[in-house]
């Protein structure tokens, strides 16, 4: 038995004024003190005040949140015992916002022990909306979280069904400001998230539409969208494709470059969307003998030739290679000017961190740890993947 979940998703003109329309007495904005201070919040607030509903805004959410940031929301809701949290913001600001809302439902529960098969009863607390202002993580559509373990400098991602959102609107009015440097990073995590959920061996009829029309979308749109921020349609359509890819892969299962990504960010802080998609290609290359066939498919789709399946894979590589560049993103380690020392020390920890993660053993091909190093070693230098 297989499911697919899904908020209720308001898009396109005037989406953000679906919220005159909900029920309710308060509203928890869980955001950040970036978008309040550009107008962001006052945004949601005009159109909360046309319901109704008074709010109250917690703006400490920082880049990668900390499991202390979110232990601090979820204090702030239980005294203000909101029946709506908002989470506003890109995928830190609706990370927080959906797992302070799982301890606001059970003050008890530890971060980390959040699991799929516990009940939390979560909404007979509060419902959740979530709004995205980037164009790449998809959590608005997910029951996923990953928050911080600042002591042992860790990247924790837990997950339950009943922190998928109930609402998610996208108004691409909200993301028509994004800097060049933000289009690139969250246009990245969303191209991976829909390549790796269509290559996913849990992929099904229902996440393989999404999955594809994604692909199309951001190869069509991204690099408008990072060249012209003036570009509504590109704008919009990247919105769009941010949320299609998440369906894809929080309903089949993400793969190895976020396995790796989610381990060089815990070490080295670099964001989330360029650590995995730095990693993508070398994790293609690696899955090639066991997903030709596969990838080839996702190359057609979008548009791309050839006569073989290999072919058309490699062609489907090179074309993720040509965007990260067109977008300034690093193809390789050492282009963030990580020390390799310092890389191979934390190699170990990170190979089993990469090994541990869920979605290991839902990928095409399952490396073991030894495959894993020498991902890393290859990824550091640039090296094509030849094993």
């Amino acid at each position: 038995m297989w499911y697919f979940r899904n908020p209720l998703i308001v898009f396109g003109d005037d989406a953000l004024e679906h919220l005159r329309e909900i029920k309710g007495k308060r509203a928890l904005i869980v955001t950040d003190a970036v978008l309040v201070k550009l107008g962001f919040v006052d945004k949601v607030a005009r159109e909360l005040k046309h319901a109704g509903i008074e709010h109250r805004v917690f703006s400490e959410v920082e880049p990668d949140p900390s499991v202390d940031t979110v232990r601090k929301g979820a204090q702030v809701a239980l005294e203000y015992e909101p029946d709506w949290l908002i989470g506003l913001g890109g995928g830190s600001a609706m990370d927080a916002a959906k797992m302070i809302w799982m301890l606001y439902a059970q003050p008890d529960t530890e971060p980390y022990a959040i699991v799929p098969f516990q009940d939390y009863d979560a909404r007979s607390k509060a419902r959740m909306i979530c709004i995205p202002t980037t164009a790449g993580t998809g959590s608005e559509v997910t029951w996923f979280m990953v928050v911080t373990d600042t002591v042992e400098r860790r990247k924790i991602a837990v997950g339950t069904p009943e922190a998928l959102p109930d609402i998610a609107i996208l108004d691409f009015r909200l993301v028509g400001d994004m800097p060049k440097g933000l289009v690139a990073d969250t246009g990245m995590d969303a191209l991976t998230h829909c390549v790796e959920g269509f290559g996913s061996t849990w992929r099904t009829d229902f996440t393989n539409g999404p999955a594809l029309m994604a692909m199309k979308l951001i190869f069509k749109y991204l690099k408008r969208s990072y060249d012209d921020a003036s570009d509504k349609e590109a704008r919009e359509h990247m919105l769009n494709a941010s949320a299609l890819a998440s369906m894809a892969w929080s309903n089949g299962m993400a793969g190895l470059a976020h396995n790796m990504g989610h381990a060089l960010g815990g070490f080295f802080h670099v964001t989330h969307g360029k650590s995995v998609g730095l990693y993508l290609p070398y994790n293609m290359q690696y899955l090639t003998e066991a997903g030709a066939e596969v990838f080839a498919e996702a190359a057609r789709f979008i548009g791309l030739k050839g006569k073989t399946d290999l072919e058309l894979t490699r062609g489907l590589v090179s074309g993720i290679k040509d965007m990260a560049r067109h977008l300034g993103q690093p193809s390789s380690v050492k282009e963030l000017n990580i020390d390799k020392a310092a890389y191979e020390k934390a190699l170990p920890e990170m190979v089993a961190r990469a090994i541990g993660e869920a979605s290991t053993p839902t990928v095409l091909r399952v490396p073991d740890e030894k495959d894993m190093e020498r991902m890393f070693l290859y990824a550091y230098e640039g090296k094509t993947i030849d094993f």
